[in-house]
């Protein structure tokens, strides 16, 4: 069993726009500033931390570069975040609000964590986010972290019936910080109960975040009994897609073998992809393509238009793909 807040403590923060300087920082010190709605932390202001949480080699990588960008080494997490997210053509604030509820609630029923374990927040824009603490089981950090994270996360999801976004599992993303102030909206970041979540409205949540709430950071010490097998699996199921993804970029690089575009791409080629899932699908559709030998340009010329009809920023579309080639081309050292 592994402590993540003992071998990586380390995470970034980022104070006004995600544009700005990425400053090393204790992540769990800044993260419960937040929480008490320290003055200190800017809380009446725009401000992320890291998803995920490093050792000192991000801190030399980060120092070294200057940037966050290109950083491959370890990670892992004191909470696992679940991003809830809808646009008004799939219900909005209220439909977010209905996920986030069924999750709490399937988290306690079918995997046994504890109400008070888990910290549920409204974004201050349009959705929740629901905080799982890895405390209670302990996942090992390592370079593949934040993959099996988001495998993790996809099988909860799924498995209680969910729409998450999927996008919150990239190595080095940033993620608004308890009590910070959305910059768009106005309103906070505001901590509720799940006893809140579940009894009070959506206008009066909403209401509510007009102001920070300070709150004391939940121990995380429970072990829900089913969760170690939960994040085992998806450790099991992020390795073998590694080892395979490897063998077949060695084949194709050594021409012993020709690679195949996958069912998954042709499918989003054909089909776009859900909110949930947008990103890793074009990320995953780009890398086949590029394993295939198509140029970047061409990926851009298969992909960009279902990548728009799913509903993502010309700006992601251009970074995921571009992410996806070099992810083959650099032999996925991304």
């Amino acid at each position: 069993m592994f402590d993540p807040a003992n071998t990586t403590p380390l995470g970034f923060r980022i104070l006004g726009s995600t544009h700005n300087e990425r400053r090393l920082v204790d992540w769990n010190r800044a993260f419960a500033a937040h929480c008490a709605a320290d003055a200190r932390a800017g809380v009446n202001r725009e401000a992320y931390l890291s998803a995920f949480t490093f050792g000192e080699d991000f801190s030399h990588h980060l120092r070294a570069t200057l940037s966050t960008k290109g950083y491959a080494g370890p990670c892992g997490a004191s909470w696992l975040w679940f991003d809830l997210d809808r646009d008004e053509a799939s219900g909005g604030i209220e439909a977010a609000l209905a996920d986030a509820r069924t999750l709490c609630v399937q988290l306690a029923n079918r995997f046994g964590v504890m109400d008070d374990e888990l910290l549920c927040f409204y974004s201050g824009s349009k959705g929740f986010h629901v905080g799982l603490p890895t405390g209670g089981f302990m996942p090992e950090p390592g370079a593949m972290f934040h993959r099996i994270a988001r495998r993790f996360a996809e099988q909860v999801a799924r498995t209680v019936g969910v729409l998450i976004d999927t996008g919150v599992y990239d190595k080095v993303r940033s993620f608004r910080a308890p009590n910070s102030k959305h910059p768009r909206t106005g309103r906070h970041k505001r901590r509720f109960t799940v006893d809140e979540l579940l009894h009070l409205s959506a206008d009066r949540i909403i209401s509510l975040s007009a102001e920070p709430q300070p709150f004391d950071v939940p121990s995380g010490k429970h072990c829900a009994v089913d969760l170690p097998a939960a994040w085992n699996q998806a450790s099991e199921q992020v390795r073998s897609e590694a080892e395979a993804e490897a063998e077949r970029r060695a084949a194709v690089m050594s021409g012993d073998a020709a690679a195949r575009v996958n069912r998954a791409t042709l499918e989003f080629i054909r089909d776009g992809a859900p909110t949930g899932d947008r990103h890793r699908l074009l990320f995953s559709a780009a890398a086949n393509l590029a394993e295939c030998g198509a140029p970047i340009q061409l990926c851009r010329e298969l992909l960009t238009e279902m990548a728009l009809d799913s509903g993502l920023p010309p700006a992601d579309i251009d970074r995921q793909i571009r992410c996806g080639v070099e992810y083959v081309t650099k032999g996925g050292a991304a």
